[in-house]
């Protein structure tokens, strides 16, 4: 089972200890790579704040992008704070869940396309839904190289992902896109702490559902309340609908 989320906008302030080493999927380095030169350069544009959609209180944080090469690291684990990562609670797991956690967790990023829970990257600010200056749209620049990646991984796909994210990578009908309703409407702030409820307790089951009609009785199990979608068309994703826990 591959669980997908989004990073968050909240990050630690700092990294600790060293910088910038070696990420997961190692084939994505070279489009890493392009991706920091294009934000280094817009970071320095008079126009910046506006090219990365910051508000002037967030000028601080180009400075962040500016030194990604040499600031201090930290996981991904605990880079990314926030609601759903205070719901997924991945400090609070035990040695086996944090281990279920690092196998089965993917963190989708703007910057790094995607990231495992361990792997050490320094705070930064940059939105998948960004326009880079010669790079174009990130979803559609990390489309192609994160599909030949990751369409590899076996099992199946729990999208917790936003909108934004979701479009960076599509694993079509093993994929299990779930969606927070409250009242028969969808939510969009209360979904993160649902979204991370879900992750915890997925991670925390030691349970690895084979198909969407097993994840759903898994999620029932754990007191979600949740309605599986009708089988989707060829290569669209099923939907899960779940009552907002908060």
């Amino acid at each position: 089972m591959l669980i997908l989320l989004p990073p968050s906008e909240g990050k630690a302030a700092e990294g600790r200890g060293p910088a910038l080493g070696e990420l997961s999927f190692p084939a994505l380095d070279k489009a890493r790579k392009r991706v920091r030169t294009a934000l280094g350069r817009a970071s320095k544009r008079r126009d910046a704040l506006g090219v990365l959609g910051l508000t002037p209180g967030l000028a601080g944080e180009l400075d962040k992008n500016l030194a990604l090469e040499s600031a201090p690291a930290l996981p991904a684990a605990e880079l990314y704070t926030g609601v759903l990562y205070d719901n997924l609670g991945l400090s609070t797991l035990s040695a086996a869940e944090r281990a279920r956690a690092e196998e089965s967790i993917l963190i989708f990023s703007g910057l790094w396309g995607v990231l495992r829970p361990a792997d050490r990257v320094p705070p930064y600010r940059l939105s998948m839904g960004v326009t880079l200056p010669v790079l174009g749209g990130l979803a559609s620049f990390w489309r192609p190289p994160l599909t030949k990646e990751l369409d590899r991984l076996p099992g199946l796909v729990v999208d917790l992902r936003s909108g934004t994210y979701a479009g960076a990578w599509k694993a079509g009908d093993r994929s299990v896109a779930v969606r927070v309703f409250r009242d028969g409407k969808v939510v969009s702030h209360m979904a993160k702490a649902t979204r991370g409820a879900v992750a915890r307790a997925l991670v925390r089951s030691g349970e690895d559902p084979a198909t969407p009609a097993d994840l759903a009785k898994l999620l029932d199990a754990y007191g979600f309340a949740v309605r599986l979608g009708p089988q989707p068309k060829p290569a669209q994703p099923w939907h899960l609908d779940i009552e907002a826990t908060v």
